[in-house]
């Protein structure tokens, strides 16, 4: 095959290899793909290189693949963003890095792309790995160590700009390298990127926002891994991993006119205050041992720091007569989150008969999340400490040659929420609300069936629990009533969801499918409303059902056609006769949206080989039953393409065009997400960008 039709067919998911040879460890134990009774997709290197060479942020690629997940609004934030229309969990090797106690909408964007070898994706609630995977697990996994005892490496350069406008430039620069001593091993990178402002369709800049920015900013990251085989069959790796996103403040909003369809744009100054940023740390230790007591041993301890400072604002919400007179007081929120963990998993095969699979362990969690006015060292959320003891068991028993394979498991929850005493903001009425430690214990469980009637072709139904707490930084700051305590709140209270699936998979030679159906309910589920500019959480039954699917097909002459559907619609209790009976809105369910691609060779000689990749996303219309017609959705169609130039088998050069046609629109959540004018964003208009990469 050329070269550059490697490149296609690297790129397509499913991509005529046998997925049983696709190994998954989201789930905690390393099991191939047609094993799991549930929709996984995996997103290999060079899908992540493609999509991010589009997208500033992972958060639009996996979009595209992923078409029931809701990405950003193309912001430092990803107000809006959901899988399934609930809370994905993500991780980095395996760290939580969603906050869920306060949710600052930030933990997409903790570690650089570059450093990411592939994505797993596992869709719908489930509890394997501990709090807030209501919609599903996003786990980043890292770069390897080298595997031999040569020194390997990478440096990339890029450039993008938006239509060529002056301000629009920004750069990036990629090393990395890697080498193996003996039992030792190491990987160590560095990236480097700066940010210009992005334009819309039409030519006008976009609007920065009080939430933050990936436009106008630059990024800073350190990614290393450092690995000794102790043992034959034992191994000891330290990971650590550095972000830092800071904006530079270069420009202030003109705020829109959503009645008039102007949105929010951008002119040059300088807002009072600190440019919002991004900054988190990961360190994690893991020992594994492959042979202990014909089981596999992972333990794995893990530390993570994260600070995210928001765009300043004179709002009544931070207004304080005793500090400064009404309606002049400027300031800024920060919110500051620290966990530490250890999970232990244990593995073993035929333990009493023949293809039947135990994993057992345990969770330990600790999280400390607060949230504070930043320039006047003012309390919002006071600290919050979760903690998360959880003992897990979980089966499978492989039958019939592996044809047929049962699973189930039970994870038992002990959950503590332990808040101090303290006084909310001037605004609220400066209530001393008595604090407390609300506490719960539940057993979630799952099962599953997975039949593989022929080779390629498997059928799974399967039922599965997750959990996440509700935002409790929203509910405590949000106290307006006197005499109020921790431990009598009922929105405090956690978020169980139920995850009901049917699902087909195939895998031929020249075609790929997987598709599903899936029911997802919650008796108390969790909706934020937006009342005036403020968030307030709503405790309701929640119900959402939907179908997905994805194609893949092999043409002549070495190209890939792939197609993506996936249509949601979610409904909640309005009234609290226990019936769902109103849509939910765009700020908590996705669009429908249908994606497409198709890829190939266009040219291969001695000089190289060349290799295209068309793509385009439509975002169907969408109107919300019990919902305000205004914040109605008008869909959109927008086309990329992406050229590859394969020089040798060391180098190569990307160049993509991102909004191709240059179709100028309204973003999906500043539609349908809040009618707030401040809010109302177009989305980003064609961007070039050009990346160039060698290997060592």
């Amino acid at each position: 095959m050329s070269a550059a039709a490697k490149g296609a067919a690297d790129a397509a998911e499913g991509r005529g290899t046998k997925l049983e040879e696709i190994v998954v460890t989201a789930l905690r134990t390393p099991r191939p793909i047609t094993a799991i009774p549930n929709t996984v997709r995996i997103l290999d290197r060079t899908t992540v290189e493609e999509q991010l060479i589009l997208s500033p942020s992972m958060q639009e690629g996996l979009g595209f693949v992923i078409p029931s997940y809701t990405g950003g609004p193309q912001k430092m934030s990803s107000l809006g963003e959901s899988l399934r229309g609930r809370t994905p969990l993500y991780l980095v090797d395996g760290i939580p890095q969603s906050t869920p106690l306060r949710d600052g909408k930030r933990s997409a964007m903790t570690i650089d792309p570059d450093f990411i070898e592939r994505i797993e994706v596992v869709y719908g609630a489930n509890a394997i790995q501990g709090v807030g995977a209501t919609g599903g697990v996003i786990n980043y996994v890292t770069m390897h160590p080298a595997e031999d005892g040569s020194w390997s490496g990478r440096v990339t350069v890029q450039a993008e700009t938006d239509d060529f406008q002056d301000d629009s430039f920004g750069y990036k620069t990629t090393g990395r390298v890697a080498k193996k001593w003996g039992a030792f091993d190491m990987v160590f990178g560095a990236v480097y990127q700066e940010r210009g402002l992005y334009y819309d369709g039409t030519g006008q800049p976009l609007g920065v926002t009080l939430q933050g920015d990936t436009q106008d900013s630059r990024s800073f990251s350190l990614f290393s891994k450092l690995g000794v085989d102790v043992a034959p069959g034992q191994r000891v790796e330290v990971m650590a991993n550095l972000f830092d996103l800071n904006g530079h403040g270069n420009y202030v909003r003109v705020t829109g006119d959503r009645d008039n369809g102007i949105p929010v744009t951008s002119i040059r100054g300088e807002e009072p205050g600190e440019a919002p940023h991004n900054e988190a740390r990961n360190v994690a230790l893991t020992y594994t041992h492959e042979d202990l007591g014909s089981g596999l041993l992972t333990v794995q301890g893990y530390y993570y720091n994260f600070d995210a400072l928001y765009g300043g604002i004179i709002t009544p919400t931070f207004q304080d007569a005793a500090i400064a007179p009404l309606g002049t007081l400027f300031d800024q929120s920060a919110l500051h989150s620290t966990k530490h963990g250890l999970k232990v998993t244990y593995v073993r095969d035929d333990i009493f008969i023949p293809g039947l699979q135990l994993a057992l362990g345990g969770d330990y969690l600790r999280d400390k999340t607060y949230q504070d006015l930043a320039l006047t060292d003012r309390i919002w959320v006071p600290e919050m400490t979760f903690e998360e003891i959880a003992p897990f068991v979980q089966l499978e028993q492989r039958l019939l040659d592996d044809k047929l394979r049962f699973s189930g498991g039970l994870r038992y929850e002990n959950v503590t929420l332990d808040v101090q005493d303290f006084t909310t903001l001037a605004f609220y009425g400066a209530h001393m609300v008595t604090g407390g430690a609300p506490s719960f214990d539940k057993a979630l469980t799952n099962a599953g069936i997975v039949v593989t009637p022929s080779e390629g072709l498997s059928l799974f139904a399967s039922f599965s629990q997750g959990f996440s707490m509700p935002d409790a930084g929203l509910v405590l700051r949000s106290v307006s009533l006197p005499n109020q305590s921790v431990e009598t709140l009922i929105d405090l209270q956690p978020i169980v969801a139920d995850n009901w699936e049917l699902g087909v998979t195939y895998a031929g030679e020249a075609f790929n499918l997987s598709a599903s159906y899936f029911w997802s309910g919650s008796d108390l589920g969790s909706r934020i409303q937006v009342i005036d500019g403020v968030g307030f959480v709503r405790r309701e039954k929640t119900e959402i059902q939907g179908v997905e699917a994805s194609a893949n097909f092999r043409l002549p002459g070495e190209y890939v056609l792939g197609l993506n559907f996936a249509a949601l619609r979610g409904r909640f209790d309005s009234d609290g006769d226990a019936l769902t009976d109103t849509d939910l809105s765009g700020r908590n369910i996705s669009p429908d949206r249908l994606n497409a691609f198709i890829e190939g060779p266009l040219y291969e000689g001695s000089q190289g080989a060349l290799n295209g990749r068309l793509q385009t996303s439509h975002f169907f219309d969408r109107k919300f039953d019990g919902g305000s017609p205004d914040m109605d959705f008008t869909g959109y169609t927008l086309i990329d393409a992406i050229l590859t130039w394969h020089i040798n088998e060391t180098n190569k050069v990307m160049l993509s065009a991102r909004n191709l046609l240059n179709e100028f629109y309204i973003t999906y959540y500043a539609q349908t997400g809040t009618t707030n004018n401040d809010y109302y964003f177009a989305g980003r208009g064609r961007s070039f960008t050009l990346r160039y990469q060698v290997d060592f």
